[in-house]
């Protein structure tokens, strides 16, 4: 439902699902919620990802191979910053201290990304900015002013679709 409700999102703030750049910023390896949109969006024309993640936490070799085979482009980076300007969707993770296996690790990474207003300098102004919540740190509260952040209407898109979805699997007449 997250991915349904990442496409809703997309749709009302974009008007369109194709001809997008998205940027996918933080834990890749283990978010599911981007392996979910990336197969999603990729069966739309024109859709170009951009990567960004430490080499630690890289989009797993699964998801690459299926991505190459589809020929879907997309470029992969450690550098958030010269990302930016070319990205419709920055849809920001963040760094999940269960999914590791030691504490030394995730306190190494999970600061890797911290987006603020200065990462935003050269972003489009019709950047829309996602994130599947919850937040730890990888999105500065100031975030939340700027007209981009669209992650809050994000929960209500999701509040809504699934209540819907719940309503039509109990064959519920509204």
């Amino acid at each position: 439902t997250q991915t349904l409700a990442d496409l809703l999102t997309i749709s009302r703030e974009l008007g369109r699902l194709d001809n997008l750049t998205i940027g996918l910023c933080g834990d890749l390896k283990y978010g599911r919620t981007v392996h979910s949109l990336i197969d999603a969006m990729s069966r739309y024309e024109g859709v170009k990802f951009v990567l960004i993640s430490p080499e630690e936490l890289r989009v797993p070799d699964y998801v690459r191979e299926a991505m190459d085979r589809e020929n879907i482009p997309y470029v992969e980076t450690t550098d958030l910053e010269s990302a930016m300007p070319t990205l419709d969707i920055l849809y920001m993770t963040r760094v999940q201290r269960e999914r590791f296996f030691n504490e030394e690790d995730y306190l190494r990474l999970k600061d890797s990304y911290i987006l603020t207003p200065e990462k935003l300098k050269n972003a489009k102004d019709d950047l829309i900015i996602l994130h599947p919540l919850p937040r730890v740190n990888e999105i500065a509260v100031s975030i939340d002013d700027d007209p981009r952040a669209c992650y809050f209407k994000q929960v209500y898109y999701a509040k809504i679709m699934r209540m819907s979805l719940i309503l039509k699997s109990l064959e519920v007449e509204v």
